[in-house]
């Protein structure tokens, strides 16, 4: 038997209250498919970077953000290039972009997801 998945949209909505709960700002910049878009996070870190995150399942069924930009924040045209690559494959997903000098991921560590 499977193990029940929260839908997308439900998802990003959790990830805005973390957010708001943590005193950072979040916006939702790109709307997908309320059921099975898959979520990724745009860290605005402020200054130096920004950093694209994806909420990747792993093989054993547990959740995972993987960076989609390497480990060094990128200018924001670099990760909105690859935002645009990932729309280009799958036009359901879904963008939670959050500012954080630090360029933490509040959502870490909640994987209500």
């Amino acid at each position: 038997m499977s193990t029940p998945r929260l839908k997308s949209k439900m998802l990003v909505q959790a990830g805005l209250r973390q957010c708001m709960a943590l005193g950072l700002m979040a916006t939702v910049v790109r709307s997908g498919d309320d059921d099975a878009g898959t979520v990724y996070l745009k860290i605005n870190r402020l200054g130096p970077g920004f950093t694209i995150l994806a909420l990747a399942r792993e093989l054993d069924g547990s959740l995972r953000w993987r960076s989609r930009t390497g480990a060094v924040p990128v200018p924001e045209a670099d990760a909105d290039a690859v935002l645009e690559k990932e729309r280009r494959i799958d036009p359901d997903i879904w963008v939670l972009e959050i500012e954080d000098r630090e360029g933490r991921n509040p959502l870490e560590d909640a994987l209500f997801f």
